[in-house]
């Protein structure tokens, strides 16, 4: 592969700056993007359970834990399969979160774990939950995304196409100082993205998909699309027979999401299985309640029947063998 000659006719510029200065603070647009994709994602979570019959203010309380569990586990799977793009080299260089490096495959994974507990402390289920989410995270991730566009990173290989990227030299990875433009991989997931969440809201409202599917299908379609997007990417990575780490862990998550919606769709639903116990238990026990008084009339019914059977034969038998002779006593009885 020789270095471009060229920069082509159209492109997308590299940005001016990274963030702006308010007062003695310097706002990073990567940090930006993060809080506004955030913010995003609790709204649309709020409306989706709603609009499903469930608690909107349970998302708050989730995203107050989820959010900085999956920040931190971003970082550590970042730290962990990336050392070498730590910046700056210091100590405190595996904290810095706002110079970009957030995994997010950790990311995820930090923030359901922390969204299950928080969950389960509720008692809401996991599963429904986890579908009104899904295409909330994936706005969320494409808003984020822009952020990497303003730290001009997570780019894909050289290329001279119209969308190509500019990159500045001071951003290109090592044997890649020659070339000017490169794919916008970025810009690839948040198309990517933004297209799934309008799939995956459009499958809630005209398919029939038991909880949590909807997740499932999230965790599928993502990681299918990052084994394409991991076959551009130029930036460091650690790598196993040859491929990126990330590529391998994009085909595992790809595999288990398939076999999750598939056995997720067999299973009957939990919670309308367990409505119809309920209303069928409830049904019997009104029934038995409502079927006592007439028991009741009929054994009453049935006792006064056999006194005036016991009265009329007493009556038309008259006097018996033993009494034969005898005259009843009526000075006691009222006449």
């Amino acid at each position: 592969m020789s270095p471009l000659s060229h920069t082509p006719l159209s492109y997308i510029p590299s940005p001016p700056v990274s963030g702006i200065h308010i007062g003695p603070l310097f706002v990073h647009f990567y940090g930006l993007m993060y809080v506004i994709g955030i913010a995003l994602a609790v709204l649309i979570t709020q409306r989706r359970l709603r609009a499903s019959g469930g608690d909107p203010s349970i998302v708050a309380d989730v995203a107050l834990w989820a959010v900085p569990a999956g920040i931190i586990g971003g970082r550590i799977y970042f730290d962990i399969t990336t050392p070498a793009q730590i910046s700056p080299h210091t100590w405190w260089g595996a904290f810095a979160v706002w110079n970009g490096g957030l995994g997010i495959w950790g990311g995820i994974a930090g923030g359901a774990l922390a969204g299950i507990w928080r969950l389960r402390r509720h008692g809401v289920p996991f599963a429904s939950f986890a579908d009104a989410v899904a295409p909330a995270l994936l706005v969320a991730q494409a808003v984020g995304r822009i952020g990497n566009y303003f730290n001009q990173e997570l780019f894909g290989k050289p290329t001279k196409l119209p969308w190509a990227l500019v990159i500045d030299p001071a951003h290109r990875p090592a044997g890649y100082a020659a070339y000017r433009t490169f794919h916008p991989t970025f810009l690839y997931e948040l198309i990517f993205d933004l297209a799934l969440a309008a799939v995956l809201v459009w499958l809630g409202h005209h398919a029939k998909i038991k909880p949590p599917g909807l997740f499932a299908l999230y965790v599928t379609g993502y990681s299918a699309f990052r084994i394409f997007e991991e076959s551009l990417r130029i930036d460091y990575s650690a790598h196993f027979l040859g491929l990126r780490l990330n590529t391998f862990v994009a085909t595992a998550l790809t595999i288990i999401g398939v076999i999750w919606f598939v056995l997720s769709q067999r299973r009957p639903p939990v919670a309308a299985t367990s409505r119809a116990e309920t209303s069928a238990e409830g049904g019997t026990a009104a029934d038995e309640v409502a079927g006592a008084p007439d028991r009741g009339r009929e054994a009453s019914e049935a006792g006064a029947s056999a006194g005036d059977e016991g009265a009329a034969g007493e009556a038309q038998s008259g006097p018996g063998e033993g009494d034969a002779g005898i005259i009843p006593d009526t000075s006691g009885r009222r006449t």
